[in-house]
């Protein structure tokens, strides 16, 4: 099913009526909007999603005052991953919104790349899906130029080298701060040749996460760290991105290492699939839980984009409650 950026009427009632499904929220004081679902389930709908939005035009804060304010509060964050352009741009534009409504705390989208060598199987399928259907790094912008404003949450954009380098790390840093991304994630640069990034990134406000993970030396971990912004990507197990059965059980360890290193905040990812487990990890004391594969695996393996934006919804509401 296509989606048609002309898709939306708001009501006098204050209801979002999908005629074709989902695209930019239009600006109107209404902080709650429900989309309609008959016109496209028939006459007994299942339950519609409902959006709950930030006044529009107000910059979202930063990665690092997310983190301050949820420590205050005793939370930990949500932090879910989606491919951008899969199914397609609009599509990504209204999960954006779904994911912010349901209580995300941070956003983490990721540029398609044709050869990630971090990512499993289904967030490479997701890449070659979006690519397919081509998007491209421009149209990611322009995407997220419409969207951001109308979003709480901040965006971190999570991308490989090349795509950095090709653009050149300023006119890269430049355009994505332009566009509202508050922090980014840039796996595969060693550490060693990060600090023409780094320096980027603070020009442009926008803060460079960096990893982690179980085989980094103690020695190269506490680098690592004392120069990621934002919060310190602790990866929990050896391997590409992908749902796992069990978590590794050196997590607590792990978590404990790098938190005897920094008082930064210390979110964990790859292999968190199921509410279960965000809830153990959280138990163990990280500051926030990022949710990758089996959120793009709803999105993008759906029957329809608005079957895809459903299960998100009820997926990421799974998640956010099994969080304190």
């Amino acid at each position: 099913m296509a989606i048609s950026p002309s898709s939306l009427k708001l009501t006098t009632s204050g209801f979002l009526h999908l005629q074709n499904p989902f695209h930019h929220l239009p600006s109107t004081s209404q902080t709650t909007l429900t989309f309609s679902t008959k016109k496209i389930l028939g006459p007994n709908p299942m339950a519609a999603l409902t959006l709950t939005r930030a006044p529009t035009n107000i910059p979202t804060t930063g990665i690092s005052q997310t983190f301050t304010k949820l420590k205050s509060q005793g939370q930990v964050a949500f932090i879910p991953y989606i491919t951008a352009g899969d199914p397609d741009l609009s599509t990504t534009a209204a999960a954006l919104k779904v994911l912010d409504s349901c209580g995300s705390d941070i956003i983490e989208l990721g540029l398609p790349y044709s050869d990630p060598l971090l990512d499993g199987p289904v967030i490479r399928d997701s890449a070659t899906r979006s690519l397919a259907r081509g998007t491209n790094f421009n149209k990611i912008i322009s995407m997220l130029k419409e969207v951001v404003p109308q979003l709480s949450c901040p965006i971190v954009l999570f991308t490989y080298c090349n795509p950095v380098i090709k653009h050149g790390i300023e006119d890269f840093m430049f355009t994505i701060s332009q566009a509202g991304v508050r922090g980014l994630v840039v796996p595969d640069i060693p550490f060693e040749n990060t600090q023409g990034l780094r320096n980027e990134a603070a020009k442009n406000n926008v803060e460079l996460v960096l990893l982690t993970t179980p085989t980094t030396p103690t020695g190269r971990m506490k680098d690592i760290v004392q120069a990621s912004e934002g919060f310190v990507y602790l990866v929990s197990s050896v391997g590409v991105t992908g749902a796992r059965a069990r978590l590794n059980e050196q997590v607590p360890s792990l978590l404990r290492e790098v938190k005897e290193a920094t008082s930064k905040a210390v979110a964990v990812g790859f292999g968190l699939s199921k509410p279960e487990h965000v809830k153990q990890v959280a138990e163990w004391g990280a500051d926030g839980v990022i949710v990758g594969s089996a959120i793009v695996k709803v999105l993008g393996e759906a029957k329809s984009p608005f079957e895809g934006l459903r299960q998100l919804e009820t997926l990421a509401k799974s998640f956010k409650s099994a969080l304190p």
